[in-house]
């Protein structure tokens, strides 16, 4: 029986894995279908979302039936719990994603307001969030995941700075506000996914050393 367990904990451990992955790979396509204006991309992001919905339903019915079965204790507990609150925000982080692709489709219907450079940054940024999140989660590195919730920051100083730019050319030009405001809308929505990547970063944080970091400043 207690191999059984195993076996599925590392099973839930690798669909967790491949749902992350997808999810990179969503924001690496959304990125590549604004900057490139490639609508085909943008599409096959939004369909890929139910794949990675999918996921999500599979993960957590594995995690509450191994929660019902077995009844695991202290480190196996909060693996199995953290598991699923992250699936959770990984979901969210690919909705978002579907939401940038939509915007997308509908930028490239007309000619691009701006070159793109803040949100290409911002993109990076919260990309490499999500890849560290989650290699602090495979690794149980809790000093990489401190440094995930560090960097959100920086983030949330891209979103302020894009938005005052963006006010700036709808005041010049009233023909800019429809694609100056799904341009803000995309920012807002890497700004979200980094939170949904501190997020997960302090689940890994309690997963580790037991410690609840939510609503807590973390020092540089």
């Amino acid at each position: 029986m207690e191999r059984y367990f195993d076996v599925e904990l590392n099973e839930i451990k690798k669909k967790l894995l491949l749902m992350g992955g997808s999810v990179e790979s969503q924001l690496q396509d959304v990125l590549q279908a604004l900057t490139e204006r490639n609508v085909d991309l943008a599409v096959r992001v939004v369909e890929n979302d139910l794949m990675i919905n999918m996921l999500d339903l599979e993960i957590d019915e594995a995690c509450l039936r191994l929660l019902a079965l077995h009844h695991p204790r202290a480190g196996d507990l909060r693996f199995i719990t953290t598991t699923m609150k992250i699936s959770t925000e990984l979901e969210r982080m690919s909705d978002l994603a579907e939401n940038i692709a939509e915007r997308v489709i509908e930028l490239n219907e007309e000619p691009q307001l701006k070159p793109y450079i803040d949100i290409p940054r911002m993109a990076e940024w919260t990309s490499r969030m999500v890849k560290e999140c989650l290699d602090a989660f495979v690794n149980r590195d809790a000093e990489l995941a401190l440094k995930v919730c560090r960097d959100d920051g920086f983030v949330d100083g891209l979103t302020g700075q894009l938005f005052r730019e963006l006010v700036s050319f709808m005041l010049e030009d009233s023909r800019a506000i429809t694609r100056a405001t799904r341009l803000t809308f995309i920012g807002k929505y890497y700004e979200r996914i980094a939170d949904h990547a501190t997020n997960i970063a302090e689940l890994v944080v309690y997963m580790v050393e037991g410690k609840i970091i939510r609503h807590v400043t973390v020092q540089k």
